[in-house]
């Protein structure tokens, strides 16, 4: 399914020069085992989750009328805009009302706007689900950076002169800083993980990134909170 979206790269002089550089950095022959895993990842996920995904969008429907999903402009590797998908866990409405305000990650504001549905889906990160059909179209990996959206990108290239070089690999569902970090964390010391993972990204680390995923997912739900907070 690659090839078949049509991309824009990101506005402004500055991060077009760095996607530019970006989209020209070799790749490693490690990348085409990590897209394989992806693909075939992604493809056995959307089909053993598709019976849950299809109760979730129900609830969400029921529960807080449409839309079901919500879509989100991100920056992708070498600097691409894309759309990424999730389900809606907010009020319909809160994306427009809340746009003046809304960080990275999204700030304590938007906590009074979780639907009752949304607390769970995020509680169990089934929100995420529809992320596989990024990671089917590539433009996001299973693992890898956050997703960032491109005025915050271009605002975080300003802050810190090496944040670019997130744009050498895809955004992840997953990843190696929030394993690692809490939201908390300033961004440099995210981008220093995420660098790391992009430095020594192999299929192993890949295979491990996820195991640990699928553990603080677990251990989340026994504690009560949300399990990806970096």
């Amino acid at each position: 399914m690659e090839g078949a979206v049509q991309y824009q790269p990101v506005a402004g002089s500055l991060a077009e020069r760095y996607a530019r550089i970006a989209h020209h950095h070799e790749q490693r022959p490690v990348d085409r085992a990590l897209r394989g895993l992806d693909i075939a990842l992604a493809t056995g996920s959307l089909a053993a989750a598709s019976p849950v995904m299809a109760v979730i969008a129900a609830a969400i429907r029921v529960s807080s009328g449409k839309p079901v999903l919500y879509r989100g402009r991100r920056v992708g590797r070498a600097g691409v805009i894309y759309t990424m998908y999730k389900f809606r866990t907010l009020s319909a409405d809160a994306e427009s009302r809340l746009s003046p305000y809304l960080g990275e990650p999204l700030t304590r504001l938007t906590e009074r706007e979780v639907t009752p549905v949304g607390r769970v889906l995020r509680k169990t990160q089934l929100d995420e689900l529809p992320q596989l059909l990024n990671v089917l179209r590539g433009e996001m990996s299973i693992v890898g950076p956050r997703p960032i959206r491109p005025a915050f990108f271009e605002e975080l290239c300003a802050q810190i002169p090496q944040y670019w070089q997130r744009l050498v690999v895809s955004p992840g569902m997953t990843g190696f800083a929030q394993m690692r970090l809490t939201r908390e964390h300033p961004w440099s010391e995210k981008l220093a993980h995420d660098l790391e993972y992009i430095a020594d990204r192999s299929v192993s680390l890949y295979l491990v990134v996820i195991l640990e995923t699928i553990w603080r997912i677990l251990t989340s739900l026994v504690r009560g909170r949300e399990p990806l907070e970096g």
